[in-house]
């Protein structure tokens, strides 16, 4: 039985390549999570008119690979320090964000971000947001998969 996870952590590209490498994961798909818009597009998404984050969902095999692992990489792959922004990009679309899908992963969120901060590892405090999942916005196909279809790299 698979489980999901739902992470905001910059353009969804560099976000979804690093996620695809992890063996337990079974699938990832982006797309756009956290607004007030039905079905939104990428321009209207951008555009940072529907409050929106460019996401990533991550499918995933607990027994083969932990939440607290996913945790891990997805704080190991950005600056979640930073406010609505990750290298180049800026706007609240490519802020740092957890979408939990239980209160087991809001916990286990809370608590790494803690864990983050007490330990003083960046010299600002974790920015992350960590809220309840809501609905999931599949991005245009050209999005799906982009650094397997086109190759690059981003700023993760």
């Amino acid at each position: 039985m698979s489980d999901w996870a739902t992470f905001g952590a910059g353009c969804f590209w560099g976000v979804e390549a690093a996620f695809r490498k992890l063996p337990g994961v079974i699938d990832t798909a982006v797309g756009y999570a956290g607004g007030s818009t039905e079905n939104p597009g990428y321009r209207d998404v951008c555009g940072d008119r529907t409050g929106h984050a460019e996401v990533v969902r991550v499918e995933f095999d607990p027994k083969l690979i932990t939440f607290e692992r996913l945790l891990e990489v997805f704080f190991g792959i950005h600056d979640p320090t930073q406010v609505n922004r990750q290298g180049p990009d800026v706007g609240s679309q490519y802020r740092s964000v957890i979408f939990t899908h239980s209160d087991e992963q809001a916990r286990l969120a809370l608590a790494a971000k803690q864990k983050i901060d007490d330990g003083r590892w960046f010299p600002k405090p974790v920015a992350t947001i960590i809220e309840p999942a809501g609905p999931f916005w599949m991005a245009e196909d050209y999005h799906q998969r982009y650094h397997e279809k086109h190759g690059g790299a981003c700023h993760i």
